[in-house]
């Protein structure tokens, strides 16, 4: 399994105007869920989404992102509609 500053970094890569790791987007494993959890703020608001390790892995080595990149862009596209 890779870290979650690995999973940062690619989400940084695929939303380059995302934001500062550990800043605006923020990523850690809930060992409960046995998911990794996607945290994403922007001024007030925060979402956060779930990610199966096996899809963020397969996103880091470059298989394939499309839930993560689904994901996050549902998250930014939330954010941007709250008043």
């Amino acid at each position: 399994m890779h870290d979650k500053k690995e999973l940062c970094s690619k989400i940084k890569s695929i939303y380059p105007d995302i934001g500062e790791c550990g800043i605006d987007v923020d990523v850690d494993y809930d060992k409960t869920k046995k998911a990794w959890v996607v945290d994403l703020k922007k001024d007030k608001h925060e979402l956060k989404t779930h990610l199966e390790p096996e899809e963020a892995d397969e996103c880091i080595e470059g298989k394939q992102c499309v839930s993560l990149g689904l994901q996050i862009a549902q998250l930014r596209s939330n954010i941007e509609r709250m008043p």
